[in-house]
C-alpha cells in the first residue's frame, strides 16, 4: 500500500551509487548560456507575446521514470522540446509539430539518477551480485527494469539494500555528480532568445500518500546552481524546502521558486485552512507560503485541478478531467471523501486565500496558474493527436487506453484518465531564464490543458470599449491596469477587464470566455459566481435563464476530427463586474473554453482500429481550456502586497 513511499525510501540510498563509471560532459557552453540571460538580447518594454513551455518534465534521472523504463534523458527532453525528430523509448519516431520556447527539466530530487547510474556501470565492475542481477535485468528491458526496481523497493522496505547503497557520503557525492552534469547539459542547450532551460527539479513530499510535491525552479545559471543540490523530499515538512530555497538566495544572491502540483491528489492538504500540524493558520506561515510559491499547476496528466462539481454545483463546466482522480490519493492508498475536496482544487484555494486574509491580514494562496505534462518520459507533448502518454508503460499502444496504471488498482485508474495535458503560457519580455522565471513570479502566466490559445487580460477601473477598440489597448492595459496576476487597490469603483482570446492557430474555435469571481460577503463566508462574459454567434445564442446554449458539436468519432464550422476564432470583451460591492476583497480569472474536439482515447481507436469499452469512449471527446491566473481585488483598508 505505501510501495511510491517505499520507492522514494530506496531512491534516498540509491544515490550512493558513486562507484558506478560515468562519461561527464565537458560542457562547453558559452557564458550568456550558462546564465540567467540579462544582458544578452533586447529586452522589450512590456510582454509582447506569449512563450510556451513545460514546467514539469521527468527523464531517466528520476528514480520512478527509469523504473517505469524511460531511457530518455535531459539532452534528448532538451531536442524534443526544441523541436528536434527523437526515438522514444519504445521506439517510435517523435516530435513535436511546433517547437516550445522554454522547458524546466524537474526530475525527483530523491535518487536522482541512481537507477540510471546502475544501469550505465561497466557490468565487470559491479562486484555485488545483487547489483549485478539488478543491472542485467534493466538491461533486458522495460519489463526487466519495473522487476528489477520492485525488487529493489522489497529490499529497501526489509532492510537488505547492498551495502553499496547505504553509505550517505557516496550518496551525496553521486547526486552532486548528477546534478553538475544536468547543469552542463541544460546550459548547453540555452539560447537566450531562442529557446530556455530552467534548473529545477521536484520535491516529493507525500505523507501517508497525499501528494504534497513541488516543482522547484531556478532563475539562474550554473555559476549559482551548482552552489547547491536538489532537497530531498522524503519525509519532512514543506518548511524546510522553504529554509532551503531562503538558504539558496542568501548563499548565492539568486531566486527560486517553488510550484505546488496535483492538488487533486492530496486528500485535502494541499490548500489547508489550518496549519500543517492543526491550529489556525498564522500570518506569518501564510506570507511565507505566498512568497515561495507564487504559481501553481492547475492542469496536467494526473488530471484537471481547477474546479470540482462537488464544491461548483453551479458550474456547468466543472470537474474537467477529474474522472479516475478524485477518487483517492496517489497511490490510491486512501480514498477521498467529500470534505477533502475543498484542500484539493484550485478555485477553493483561492476562496480560502481571502478568507484567511481577512483573518489574518495575509493570504497564503494568492497564485498564479499554469499547466505542466509531469510526463515521465522525456517527451513534453500536450496534444491530443501526439500523446506519449505518462510513462513508458503507456506510450502509444494498442492497449495503453484500457489498461489498469500502476499509480493505482485495477479498480480505480486506467490509461484513458490519463489528460493529454498541460502548457504554460507566459507573458515575458525576452525569452531568457531571468525573463521567464520573472514573469512566473509576478503570475502574468496562465494555463492550458494543451492547445495553445493566446489569452490576455488586465484590470483597471477606467477602460472603454475606445481603449479596446484600438491598437494601443495592451499599452493602456499597463499603464491604467494591471494584467493576469497583479493586485488592484479597491478605488470604490466596479473593476472593468479588457480581455481577448485568440484560437490556437492550427486548433480548434473557441466556444466562450467566462469570468470566475470568488469573494467574501459580509457574514465572512466566501462566495463563487462564473459569468459568460464572450461567446461565439451571439446573434443566435441567446442566454436563456442565465444559462448560454451550447455551441454544438462537431465532432467525428469514426475519423476523430472536427470542423471549425462553429466557434470564433477571437473572443474580445470589455467586462465590467455588475455585482460589485464597495469594500469587498476578490478575485477575477477567465476561463476560456474550445468548442469539442476529440481526445487521444479517439486518436488511438482510429491509429489501432480498436473497440475502447464504453468507460473510455464516455469521456474521449473534451471542450479544452485554458485558466488565467487571477486578478485580486483588494480593499483599501489592506493594501497590496505585490
Amino acid at each position: 500500500m505505501r510501495s511510491y513511499w517505499k520507492l522514494l525510501g530506496a531512491a534516498a540510498l540509491l544515490t550512493s551509487l558513486s562507484s558506478c563509471d560515468m562519461t561527464v560532459s565537458t560542457g562547453g557552453s558559452s557564458p550568456a548560456a550558462s546564465g540567467d540571460g540579462t544582458g544578452t538580447v533586447p529586452v522589450a518594454a512590456y510582454p509582447e507575446r506569449v512563450f510556451w513551455g513545460d514546467t514539469h518534465l521527468h527523464t531517466d534521472n528520476s528514480i520512478d521514470a527509469f523504473g517505469f523504463g524511460t531511457r530518455l534523458g535531459p539532452e534528448e527532453a532538451l531536442r524534443f522540446a526544441r523541436g528536434e525528430r527523437v526515438t522514444a523509448t519504445t521506439g517510435i519516431p517523435a516530435q513535436l509539430d511546433r517547437p516550445l520556447d522554454f522547458l524546466v527539466i524537474a526530475d525527483h530530487s530523491d535518487g536522482m539518477g541512481a537507477t540510471r547510474r546502475l544501469y550505465d556501470a561497466p557490468r565487470m565492475l559491479i562486484r555485488d551480485e545483487t547489483l549485478r542481477r539488478w543491472h542485467d535485468m534493466m538491461h533486458e528491458g522495460p519489463r526487466g527494469s519495473q522487476r528489477a526496481v520492485a525488487e529493489l523497493i522489497t529490499a529497501a522496505a526489509n532492510g537488505k539494500l547492498p551495502a553499496a547503497l547505504r553509505d550517505p557520503q557516496r550518496q551525496a557525492e553521486a547526486t552532486e555528480e548528477i546534478w553538475q552534469k544536468h547543469l552542463r547539459t541544460i546550459d548547453r542547450f540555452n539560447e537566450p532568445g531562442k529557446f530556455t532551460a530552467l534548473a529545477g527539479f521536484e520535491y516529493t513530499l507525500m505523507p501517508d500518500g497525499n501528494n504534497l510535491h513541488r516543482v522547484v525552479v531556478f532563475r539562474d545559471g550554473s555559476a549559482k546552481t551548482g552552489k547547491v543540490r536538489p532537497f530531498p523530499g522524503l519525509g519532512g515538512e514543506v518548511d524546510e524546502l522553504w529554509d532551503y530555497m531562503d538558504a539558496y538566495e542568501k548563499k548565492t544572491g539568486g531566486h527560486v521558486l517553488a510550484i505546488p502540483h496535483n492538488s487533486n491528489l492530496s486528500n485535502g492538504l494541499m490548500f489547508e485552512l489550518t496549519m500543517p500540524g492543526g491550529g489556525p493558520m498564522t500570518a506569518e506561515y501564510a506570507r511565507r507560503r505566498a512568497k515561495h510559491e507564487p504559481v501553481v499547476e492547475a492542469t496536467q496528466i494526473k488530471g484537471d485541478s481547477e474546479a470540482h462539481k462537488f464544491l461548483s454545483p453551479n458550474d456547468e463546466f466543472a470537474s474537467f478531467g477529474v474522472a479516475g482522480w478524485e477518487v483517492g490519493n496517489l497511490p490510491l492508498t486512501r480514498r477521498t471523501t467529500p470534505d477533502m475536496l475543498g484542500g484539493n482544487y484550485v478555485r477553493e484555494a483561492l476562496k480560502r486565500g481571502l478568507t484567511i486574509e481577512a483573518r489574518t491580514g495575509a493570504n497564503p494562496y494568492r497564485f498564479g496558474l499554469v499547466g505542466g505534462t509531469d510526463s515521465h518520459t522525456g517527451l513534453a507533448t500536450a496534444d491530443e493527436n501526439n500523446f506519449f502518454g505518462k510513462h513508458t508503460g503507456n506510450e502509444p499502444s494498442p492497449t495503453r487506453a484500457a489498461s489498469p496504471q500502476n499509480l493505482g488498482t485495477d479498480q480505480g485508474r486506467f490509461g484513458y484518465h490519463y489528460l493529454a495535458g498541460g502548457y504554460a503560457g507566459v507573458w515575458a519580455k525576452a525569452n531568457t531564464r531571468a525573463e521567464i522565471f520573472d514573469a512566473l513570479r509576478r503570475r502574468e502566466v496562465y494555463a492550458t490543458t494543451g492547445p495553445r490559445m493566446t489569452v490576455r487580460m488586465f484590470g483597471g477601473f477606467d477602460f472603454t470599449s475606445q481603449d479596446f477598440a484600438g491598437q494601443g489597448w495592451v499599452k493602456a492595459g499597463y499603464t491604467r491596469g494591471v494584467p493576469m496576476g497583479g493586485e488592484l487597490a479597491d478605488s470604490g469603483k466596479a473593476p472593468v477587464f479588457m480581455i481577448e482570446a485568440l484560437k490556437d492557430p492550427v486548433g480548434a474555435n473557441l466556444d466562450r470566455v467566462q469570468v470566475v469571481k470568488g469573494w467574501v460577503d459580509a457574514s465572512g463566508a466566501a462566495r463563487e459566481k462564473v459569468f459568460d462574459v464572450a461567446w461565439s454567434d451571439p446573434e443566435t445564442r441567446r442566454m436563456t435563464g442565465g444559462r448560454l446554449p451550447l455551441v454544438g458539436n462537431t465532432v467525428d468519432r469514426a475519423r476523430a476530427s472536427y470542423t471549425n464550422t462553429i466557434g470564433a476564432r477571437q473572443l474580445r470583451t470589455l467586462w465590467r463586474d455588475p455585482e460589485y460591492a464597495a469594500g469587498q476583497s476578490a478575485f477575477y480569472y477567465a476561463r476560456v473554453i474550445e468548442i469539442p474536439t476529440p481526445r487521444w482515447v479517439l486518436f488511438d481507436a482510429l491509429r489501432y482500429r480498436i473497440k475502447l469499452p464504453p468507460e473510455a469512449m464516455k469521456d474521449a471527446v473534451a471542450q479544452e481550456r485554458a485558466y488565467s491566473s487571477p486578478i485580486w481585488l483588494i480593499p483599501q483598508k489592506r493594501p497590496a502586497t505585490t
